[in-house]
């Protein structure tokens, strides 16, 4: 799989002021692809997006709940393909914000596919989700395709909802069995803790890893250093989508969840990222908050990525190292001076060579 393959295709990307959001659009405009993105304003001062400067993408802002701006948007551009990962994607402020998050997660994807019914020359739709979106009962194998939905959390919650959504709006409008179908695919990607350079959400763990090093005290707090998470770099899973969006316009047997995850081995620890990422800086010191008063979060949550090894042909590309190397080289050269389009261009070009290698 190469991005070239979008090129001159029409490309919306929702979420494209958000983190991986950002990597996809300007992944996409860099091979060629007609992107339009359609988010909120950045949360963030810095922010990737603002940093980037993609004059080529055309940017659009809107809720995904302002009906009105998403069909002007959808009747203007008639997007072939869309990427959806406009979402509140924060487990500690769903906590604040549940019904926003819902409003967003779930109902947001509704709108949004329900929108899409109108665009004549769709032919595939990825809505990402989260690994998250499953009912965790703390299994020590990975979760599967086929396992049930849930969350204990606004945000996971959210997510498990907007996976049973996505579903029944696909069996009823984007299928052969509908009364009046859309030729276009829908399929749902579920992807672990994606990290990589540029992001700088609250109480995410690179990005307060990375403020704390860079900060005066060089001081690195973890609430739960123990919590094993599935890391990945952010360019995995966008692989995984972009094969994905190739292979729903070809074929409907597609048209399902799928799981993007890493490989057994480089599922690890939070304190295991932080001092990784803190020998690539070569500063900050870990200090341990467990304070009792901190919101429910999961120990361990696994994907098995069996189906998309077998049917798509993906499989990680890099080990934990070169993610924790990729994302920590990213922030050093940033604050640099190095300008971030230079940076995203050569971690993307590297990526996608040492992808090739493994074909």
């Amino acid at each position: 799989m190469t991005a070239a393959v979008f090129s001159g295709r029409r490309v919306l990307v929702t979420g494209h002021t958000g983190f991986k959001g950002a990597w996809l659009a300007a992944w996409l405009a860099e091979a060629g692809a007609r992107v339009t993105g359609y988010a909120l304003h950045p949360e963030t001062d810095p922010n990737l997006w603002a940093l980037l400067d993609q004059g080529n993408i055309r940017s659009v802002t809107g809720d995904l709940n302002d009906r009105a701006t998403l069909d002007r948007l959808i009747a203007e551009t008639d997007p072939e393909f869309v990427f959806h990962l406009a979402a509140q994607s924060l487990v500690r402020r769903s906590y604040r914000t549940p019904v926003e998050t819902f409003a967003t997660n779930v109902l947001g994807t509704v709108q949004l596919l329900d929108a899409l019914r109108a665009g004549p020359g769709l032919r595939a739709v990825v809505v990402a989700t989260s690994d998250k979106a499953y009912e965790n009962v703390e299994q020590v194998w990975g979760y599967r395709e086929t396992d049930p939905m849930g969350g204990h959390d606004p945000y996971s919650a959210s997510k498990g909802g907007t996976e049973i959504a996505a579903a029944a709006m696909r069996r009823s409008f984007f299928t052969q069995s509908a009364v009046d179908p859309h030729p276009a695919r829908i399929a749902t990607a579920r992807a672990g803790n994606v990290i990589g350079g540029g992001d700088w959400a609250e109480d995410r763990l690179v990005p307060d890893i990375v403020r704390g090093c860079l900060s005066n005290e060089e001081r690195v707090v973890l609430r739960h250093p123990s919590a094993i998470r599935p890391w990945q770099h952010v360019l995995e899973p966008l692989r995984g989508y972009m094969m994905l969006a190739q292979q729903l316009e070809r074929d409907d047997a597609f048209a399902r969840g799928w799981n993007f995850g890493p490989e057994r081995d480089d599922e690890r620890p939070v304190l295991d990222v932080a001092e990784a990422v803190i020998r690539a800086l070569g500063q900050g010191r870990i200090e341990i908050d467990t304070s009792a008063d901190t919101p429910h979060e999961a120990n361990m949550l696994r994907l098995d990525v069996s189906q998309a090894r077998a049917a798509l042909g993906w499989r990680p590309v890099l080990s934990f190292e070169d993610t924790v190397r990729l994302t920590a080289d990213w922030y050093a050269g940033w604050a640099r001076g190095t300008p971030p389009t230079e940076l995203c261009h050569a971690q993307i070009a590297e990526f996608e060579t040492l992808s090739k290698r493994q074909v």
